[in-house]
């Protein structure tokens, strides 16, 4: 087993999670199984208390964990699947410590930081690194860490498994102020030496600056911080994450790694990451745009839709159209906002207005709700292509009972227990990944490939009430998917529309860059303009939308053959 640390200096925020991703890319890519722990060092024991202004995006796991959005990055990168235990936090080493304590499995002894939250680090680490996350299993660790338990556990950690098993990576900011126009070394130097007085050296030293590294400022970073220069890697501003990998294959990382841990493979990638290059090549290339109005409560923080975004982006890149996002705070299109602030609202709504397409992503509590059904009216009447996640799928039924089956009152028990028509109920959270079975041929079974079934991930506590499901379907909205008991409705199509869809389930934590997610997929083909040619093609694109056949990827199943897209499933 070999362990990759990732350490962050500087500041936060500075792309350990896309380096980390990278890394293990390169690694994968030469026929190396690779696993990716990310650890925090907040007490929560998860992700699932935060908002989204506080964390960004809380990312859900197939087995129902809510983690940190890095872990996205880790699984679209790697093409993996992970657990909630490949998120380690403060709070889960603290918990399992005490529990232990409480056990009396340390005999009496008094528990202290060092050495038992150390020890705890480090065989969870060990032990989850042995944790399959791929058909094959794996091995290999690529991870970041920010605190002091968790340096010290790794200072012990690089001596238990051997300096051949064992290589950090530091990433730090290169400032260059607009002032003098020059590279700044002073904040990576003082971050190294801060790392070095906790007992690591870095192996690499990864600078994230704005423009490529000179030759005299990576020298000198080489100087003053104890490394050769070949050790020092810039890592640039570029036009697109795909080409991070790249960048750090052309600089000579694979062969440092190969030279390093004595890995079992030769100093070049199998297939020279020929998808990544041919990804970025296309990334770059687009020019025709294609608008998508993202109508959510969380719009000030992008990463607060991190996965939402990303699936978007495949799907763009898919059709080989240029994505532009138009951020709009579902409060601004309220009433209020129009009384209060009418240029926030006249803003709001034109943007709405000019988008090709809607998408009203998930969320809890009250607020912007009514501004989320107000733009979903306006998607149903104008017959703009629409797709709710979650609460968007939600607030669909909500507006159609509302203004088509004439209840005025109709509502979710979460916002109005007391409403007449409570088109949803519920209570208890449902997490993770539960399977969805098609009830009828409709056009998301041809989105996902013509299949019987699709398992999604899911976050939510309220449900559409299937009491009520016979008013609904007389009037034109489907449910085609209802889950395996057939109590949930999963699934919502308008009959009548270019593409009016809501699914209860969060189909962007399973997108991939060359694997997008249906549903998002048919809201880009319809926002462009190409989803009625692509169906008529038996759902195939036409070759200039299509990826190569011998794109270089490392994971066989994601292959593109006959012109024909893979559905995900």
């Amino acid at each position: 087993m070999k362990y990759i640390l990732v350490t962050g200096g500087v500041i936060s925020g500075i792309g350990k999670g896309i380096i980390a991703s990278s890394v293990g890319t390169i690694l994968k890519s030469c026929g190396l199984r690779v696993t990716a722990i990310k650890i925090d060092p907040y007490i929560n024991i998860d992700a699932g208390t935060f908002s989204p202004y506080e964390h960004g995006e809380v990312f859900v796991l197939d087995d129902g964990g809510e983690v940190d959005l890095d872990l996205g990055n880790y699984e679209r990168f790697l093409d993996i699947r992970l657990t909630r235990d490949n998120n380690l936090t403060t709070g889960k080493i603290y918990q399992s410590v005490i529990n232990k304590e409480r056990r009396g499995d340390y005999l009496g002894k008094t528990v202290q930081v060092v050495p038992h939250i150390t020890d705890a680090i480090q065989e969870w680490v060990m032990r989850q690194a042995k944790v399959s996350v791929d058909e094959d299993g794996l091995g290999g660790t690529v991870g970041d860490i920010e605190s002091m338990p968790f340096i010290e556990a790794f200072r012990q950690f690089q001596f238990k498994v051997k300096k051949d098993n064992f290589c950090n990576i530091h990433v730090s900011l290169v400032p260059q102020p607009s002032t003098t126009g020059e590279q700044k070394t002073k904040p990576t130097q003082n971050s190294v030496r801060e790392l070095r007085g906790l007992g690591l050296s870095p192996d690499l030293i990864m600078c994230r600056c704005a423009t490529p590294l000179e030759t005299a400022v990576k020298e000198k970073i080489s100087m003053f911080c104890h490394v050769e220069p070949t050790q020092v890697i810039c890592v640039h501003d570029v036009s697109s994450i795909y080409r991070v990998p790249l960048l750090l294959e052309a600089q000579g990382v694979l062969g440092y790694f190969c030279q390093r841990l004595n890995l079992p493979m030769e100093a070049r990638a199998r297939r020279l990451l020929t998808k990544w290059k041919e990804m970025s090549d296309r990334s770059d290339r687009l020019l025709e745009p294609v608008s998508i109005a993202l109508v959510g409560k969380y719009t000030k923080l992008s990463d607060s839709y991190a996965s939402v975004i990303k699936a978007l982006e495949h799907s763009a890149l898919a059709i080989n159209h240029k994505l532009e996002v138009k951020y709009i705070d579902s409060a601004d299109l309220e009433a209020d906002t129009l009384d209060k602030e009418p240029v926030k609202y006249h803003d709001a709504w034109q943007k709405l207005c000019s988008a090709d397409g809607v998408l009203v992503p998930g969320g809890f509590g009250v607020r912007g709700t009514e501004g989320k059904i107000h733009a979903i009216k306006w998607a149903r009447e104008k017959k703009k292509p629409f797709l709710g996640v979650c609460l968007g799928m939600q607030l669909a039924v909500c507006e159609f009972a509302r203004n088509v089956l004439g209840w005025p009152d109709a509502n979710s028990t979460e916002f109005d227990p007391e409403s007449k028509h409570p088109v949803q109920m519920g209570g208890t959270m449902r997490l993770g990944k539960r399977r969805t079975i098609f009830k009828c041929n409709s056009l998301m079974r041809k989105l996902y490939g013509d299949v019987d079934f699709v398992d999604e991930r899911h976050r939510h506590r309220f449900e559409v009430n299937p009491e009520l499901k016979h008013h609904f379907e007389e009037k034109g909205l489907q449910f085609v998917g209802e889950d395996v008991e057939g109590e949930r409705m999963e699934i919502i199509e308008l009959e009548d529309h270019s593409y009016f869809v809501g699914v209860q389930y969060h189909p962007e934590f399973t997108s991939r860059p060359i694997k997008p997610s249906p549903p998002y997929f048919g809201l880009l083909l319809a926002a462009a303009g190409k989803l009625q040619s692509y169906l008529q093609k038996g759902c195939r694109l036409s070759p200039r939308d299509t990826y190569s056949d011998h794109s270089g990827d490392s994971s066989p199943d994601s292959e593109v053959s006959d012109l024909k897209y893979p559905c995900l499933s």
